[in-house]
């Protein structure tokens, strides 16, 4: 019994092994890109470039926020609410309150103290920002002092931005 289960070890162990290799590959790592293909660039507050500014009720009548399930993004906010307040005159907590937020400039809201990196980062605060930074907030702005490792779905961004539009537009 003793050497069967040893044979079976040795004859399993090798794919065992490559499997985990698989799998990382299949999650699309650093460099997802097929060969010969170029390689899409993380969207970062430095290459963010010039952006279409509208009203919070203007992206809300657009894809993909007109038809985003606001209930999940409602849940989603959540994790945002551990650190910041949504609503008109709420307090600054961990980060800034965000009611109001969308159409304004980064590092304006009045009595928080922003990291170095977002007081000299220059963007507006748009659906499109937004999404990049909650894909990946230490990669959009390095320096910034989020601690959110980011939110991978573009569905559940889209919930989340749709369900901020509604409850801190203004």
């Amino acid at each position: 019994m003793q050497s069967f289960l040893q044979s079976v070890h040795f004859r399993v162990s090798p794919v065992l092994l490559l499997l985990p290799a698989a799998m990382l590959g299949a999650c699309g790592g650093e460099d997802s890109s097929a060969p010969g293909q170029a390689e899409t660039p993380v969207l970062t507050a430095a290459n963010l470039g010039e952006q279409t500014v509208l009203t919070p009720a203007e992206w809300l009548a657009s894809e993909p926020y007109a038809s985003a399930d606001r209930e999940a993004g409602a849940d989603a906010a959540r994790v945002c609410a551990a650190c910041h307040s949504l609503n008109e005159g709420g307090a600054n907590m961990v980060g800034p309150n965000l009611h109001g937020f969308f159409t304004s400039p980064v590092g304006n809201v009045s009595g928080y103290s922003y990291s170095n990196a977002l007081l000299e980062a220059d963007f507006v605060w748009t659906p499109r920002a937004l999404d990049a930074w909650l894909q990946q907030p230490a990669k959009f702005l390095p320096g910034n002092r989020m601690t959110y490792p980011g939110l991978r779905e573009a569905a559940d961004r889209d919930n989340l931005i749709a369900y901020l539009l509604e409850e801190t537009g203004e």
